[in-house]
């Protein structure tokens, strides 16, 4: 009898567990890996636009160009805005050549009649040598994600995403499994009572 005690309540806590572990990757990853994936569909339908998520954009920073703001490794959100909301101070990505820089806007000046942004990195000594138009910016910074860089350039792999998903749904099925299990016995522990009673 306390053998059959000690496994019911170990296999409580394996189910706990496993329930805790499941929800944390519900509403952490589910979300990331939705918003990933339209981003790999997006990519593969235009190879030459950087895709979005309903105008949000995530990139990984890569130089120290902008610390202490922006770190190395820290992964970044920026969206899509009209050309009257960037403004001086503001942070923006922009393509320049093959490369997305994030950097600060430090001046707008109007050379022939188009609007033209001067940046600088936060950590840099002197301005960045061209200056950009609208048409070059990818979206204004939002927020920042601590040093997830390395998570967020891990789950835009196709590869990973597809284990990632692989993985959710056994243990989605794992999970089912248990609860069914829970319910034969109570089914089974029922019927013993009832017999019992008879």
């Amino acid at each position: 009898m306390y053998k059959i005690d000690k496994m019911q309540k170990e296999g409580q806590k394996i189910h706990i567990i496993v329930k805790v572990i499941s929800v944390i990757l519900y509403m952490i990853l589910i979300p990331s890996i939705i918003f990933n994936f339209t981003l790999i569909i997006k990519s593969f339908i235009d190879p030459n636009e950087i895709p979005d998520f309903f105008g949000y954009k995530t990139f990984v920073i890569v130089s120290g160009s902008m610390e202490p703001t922006i770190m190395t490794q820290d992964a970044i959100l920026v969206k899509e805005v009209p050309e009257n909301e960037i403004r001086i101070n503001d942070i923006i990505s922009f393509s320049q050549g093959d490369n997305i820089i994030t950097h600060r806007v430090i001046g707008i000046v109007e050379e022939d009649g188009i609007t033209k942004y001067r940046t600088k990195g936060d950590n840099n000594n002197t301005e960045d040598k061209k200056k950009i138009t609208y048409e070059q910016i990818e979206g204004k910074y939002q927020f920042k994600m601590k040093q997830l860089g390395i998570v967020t350039q891990i789950i835009k792999n196709k590869m990973t995403l597809i284990v990632i998903v692989f993985i959710i749904i056994l243990m989605y099925c794992y999970k089912r499994k248990m609860e069914m299990k829970k319910q034969e016995r109570k089914e089974k522990r029922k019927q013993y009572e009832q017999k019992r009673h008879d």
